[in-house]
């Protein structure tokens, strides 16, 4: 706990930590925020004051500090009060994902064992076709087809309608 004396003496500072903080910021209400936060952070800092020097340069050290510190962040900021930036920042709802990723195993399920077998490698573990060719004994234009024809199948058992703004999208659900 500062000692009774410190308290005196930031109160005593005040008057002056404001009349730079207006000098800095050129607003009041600014300037009234600044201030508080500087008492504030001397506050929780008093141990970090070295008796003996001046306690007018390490506020207005602060005070400088946290000013330039909030100048740099609000370069970033945007000024958005009628909201239209943060309308272009809407995200599309993801609730129906795990219904589309249950249509996608049932429909998995109904492929043909060699045509699923291959599109599990290839597509999902990244396998490459001679890989395929060689774990499935077979040749690798077969591994060729065999992918084609189950991406085929899955497109129409699911039905797919071609690739909208980057994702795949659908007909219309079909009933289970």
């Amino acid at each position: 706990m500062p000692p009774a004396s410190f308290k005196d003496d930031l109160i005593a500072e005040m008057t002056n930590l404001r009349a730079f903080a207006v000098s800095l910021c050129g607003s009041a209400s600014l300037a009234d925020d600044l201030v508080q936060e500087t008492l504030l952070r001397a506050w929780s800092k008093w141990d970090k004051f070295q008796p003996g020097t001046s306690l007018r340069a390490w506020l207005f050290t602060i005070l400088r500090n946290i000013y330039y510190s909030n100048r740099r962040k609000s370069v970033r900021e945007v000024q958005d009060s009628d909201g239209v930036y943060a309308q272009r920042l809407v995200v599309a709802g993801d609730q129906e994902s795990h219904v589309d990723l249950e249509d996608f195993r049932a429909a998995l399920t109904r492929l043909p064992p060699e045509q699923r077998e291959v599109l599990i490698l290839v597509g999902a573990s990244g396998v490459s076709y001679e890989e395929a060719a060689q774990i499935c004994g077979v040749e690798v234009g077969t591994i060729k087809s065999r992918l084609s024809r189950a991406r085929s199948q899955l497109v129409a058992m699911l039905g797919w309608d071609g690739r909208v703004g980057g994702r795949v999208e659908r007909k219309m659900r079909q009933a289970s």
